[in-house]
């Protein structure tokens, strides 16, 4: 649910910005997630074997952590910053995802182990097929 109003929270201050057209919310995503996970969203659903389903009902934990991070570090920028159109607020975009994306790798050296992960929340081929003959019996 934060997550969720978190990111609306974001839009509206871009909205309010002059940041209108559904594109440009694409890219300014797509730049706080590049400086947070050093990937785009769409290399993130390949990383996760993702097609059409939403990319954020499949980060575990700390994924979603990050992405709220670099979202809400995005939005105190902007309400400091007061960036105007596009193009100033796709700077305060990666200073936003830029905060998350060193929060994160410093965590990845304390732990040895990387945040991005290619599990998810799909359900198992195998499983569906078992669940769908027991259902035929």
């Amino acid at each position: 649910m934060r997550s969720i109003a978190i990111r609306e929270e974001l839009t509206g201050e871009w909205k309010n910005r002059g940041v209108k057209e559904q594109k440009d919310y694409a890219i300014l995503t797509a730049e706080i997630s590049k400086a947070t996970f050093g990937l785009t969203p769409s290399q993130y659903k390949k990383v996760k074997g993702l097609k059409s389903q939403n990319l954020r009902d499949h980060m575990n934990d700390l994924e979603l952590i990050f992405s709220m991070l670099g979202e809400a570090s995005t939005t105190a920028i902007v309400k400091t910053k007061n960036p105007e159109g596009f193009i100033q607020n796709k700077k305060v975009a990666r200073q936003g995802g830029a905060v998350a994306g060193k929060a994160r790798r410093d965590l990845e050296t304390k732990t040895g182990q990387k945040v991005v992960s290619s599990e998810n929340y799909l359900p198992e081929p195998n499983k569906n097929k078992e669940i769908a003959k027991g259902k035929k019996k």
